[in-house]
């Protein structure tokens, strides 16, 4: 098996008590890959190479234009092993490669690129004032960040918090989960290549609770915290942010609804519809889980919806015919089968789908279930979508809204004034008209609820990782 390190200070290093875990490849079930496994110790020593990096180093002290010619070389790099980056994604989590190679690689590069030009044209603000004065701001690094990103998107989501907090200055330790590590030790290594200072980049894996990343957590050296992942986590992580007041983004859980209006594009409606709940096995924070149809084409939609989902061709990840892949892993798999099996006794019929041979769930469609049953309100997380019908745009949009979460939703209609109102009805960070997970990178991400803390994306991350300050100077004799 290959082995991947952390990497601290410009170095790939073992933990410090030589501890390593395995990483699973869910589609053969097999160990591919042996990894350091850092604790507290390991967390410190990152840590502190990020703070030496931001004290002492140039990176914080350079210009926009210079760290951003060296963003753009990490994003070069990424396009230049998109193969190797793609293929890893494969093995850590069981995402098709052709998924990887043709969204979330070059995802990742973008994520770079944005960033790095964002943070040099980004304007300030001038202020002039009656009094003589004038007053301006100015947008500094905030310092050490931690980086925790989560398993479905590795790469993507990695990227998509470190490329801010480097534009903008920043130092970073990066800790991926523990299921899908090592792309984040080869864009460490590519960062490295690209020309980054020793210890700008820092990786550290390892578990969260009473290890690595709560150490990293806990740390008073850390400045900011961002986190993408389950909600629960996410409230201990603001938890052992508070001793220190230490500021948090958090993108946690979501229990998408999507909203089908009679008069929509049902040919459109239906085929982002399998996008949105099925697409990377189901594993997506914004996966449209809930779907709500009005009764004059809920027929119809739900006979084109079933047929679609039992198009979906399920096997090795390997293969570019392959559509879904294994869920993540076993734990996974045992957690989203819970909920299939579970089905019946007044609960929800299944219409299609099922547990399947090895870690795969398959595309499964739920009716007939409860407002209160666990496929309704709890975010499974897996391929799992509960269909039901509505009468009213009233009734639809209490519908959407009756949930913890908040992350996001969609509409479908080509009524463009119920468009525009019923999207300013839901209660979500995100709410796409007619499509589903475009993004505008200069937009704000994030949710309400049990969905999250803050925004991040174009001057949200600007706000996030930086700390706005105000300069007022004397021009005229007082």
């Amino acid at each position: 098996m290959s082995t991947y390190g952390h990497v601290i200070g410009g170095e790939e290093v073992p933990s410090l008590d030589g501890a390593t875990m395995a990483s699973i490849d869910p589609y053969t079930q097999q160990p591919w890959a042996e990894v350091a496994c850092g604790g507290a110790a390991d967390a410190q020593r990152a840590v502190a190479a990020a703070r030496a990096a931001f004290d002492d180093g140039p990176w914080p002290r350079m210009g926009f234009a210079e760290r951003g010619r060296l963003l753009h070389r990490l994003a070069d790099l990424i396009e230049a092993n998109a193969s190797e980056l793609a293929l890893t994604e494969t093995q850590d989590m069981g995402k098709p490669t052709a998924d990887a190679a043709q969204h979330d690689v070059p995802r990742s590069a973008s994520n770079f690129r944005f960033f790095a030009d964002h943070a040099r044209l980004a304007p300030g603000e001038a202020l002039p004032m009656d009094s003589g004065h004038h007053a301006y701001t100015r947008f500094e690094p905030a310092g050490v960040v931690a980086a925790i990103a989560p398993w479905n998107f590795p790469l993507m989501l990695e990227t998509w918090k470190v490329a801010p907090a480097l534009a903008w200055g920043n130092t970073v330790v990066l800790k991926p989960a523990e299921d899908t590590p090592v792309s984040a030790t080869l864009l460490a290594r590519l960062a490295l290549e690209a020309g980054l200072p020793p210890g700008v980049l820092n990786v550290l894996h390892g578990y969260g609770p009473d290890s690595a990343g709560a150490a990293l957590t806990e740390s008073a050296q850390v400045d900011r915290i961002t986190f993408t992942g389950e909600s629960g986590t996410g409230r201990a992580i603001a938890r052992a942010a508070s001793a220190h007041l230490t500021p948090v983004s958090l993108e946690l859980g979501g229990k998408g609804a999507n909203v089908v209006f009679d008069d929509a594009d049902l040919d459109n409606a239906v085929a982002w519809a399998v996008k949105a709940v099925f697409n990377n096995a189901g594993q997506v924070c914004l996966a449209g889980s809930r779907v709500y149809v009005q009764r004059g084409v809920y027929d119809e939609f739900l006979a084109r919806f079933v047929a679609a989902a039992e198009a979906l061709r399920l096997g090795d990840p390997k293969d570019p015919a392959t559509q879904m892949g294994p869920l993540a892993s076993e734990e996974h798999f045992r957690k989203v089968s819970s909920y299939v099996e579970g089905l019946g006794d007044g609960s929800g019929k299944m219409l299609t789908g099922g547990v399947a041979d090895g870690w795969f769930v398959r595309p499964t469609i739920v009716v007939d279930a409860p407002a209160d049953a666990r496929v309704v309100r709890e975010e499974i997380f897996g391929p799992v979508v509960v269909v039901q019908g509505f009468d009213t745009e009233a009734e639809a949009v209490g519908l959407a809204n009756d949930t913890p979460y908040g992350l996001n939703a969609m509409v479908f209609t080509q009524n463009l004034s119920r468009a525009h109102r019923v999207a300013a009805a839901l209660r979500a960070g995100t709410v796409w008209v007619n499509c589903f997970f475009i993004r505008d990178l200069r937009a704000p991400f994030g949710g309400v609820g049990d969905s999250g803390i803050g925004r991040e994306g174009g001057s949200f991350s600007r706000e996030f990782f930086t700390e706005p300050k105000a300069v007022v100077a004397q021009i005229a004799p007082g």
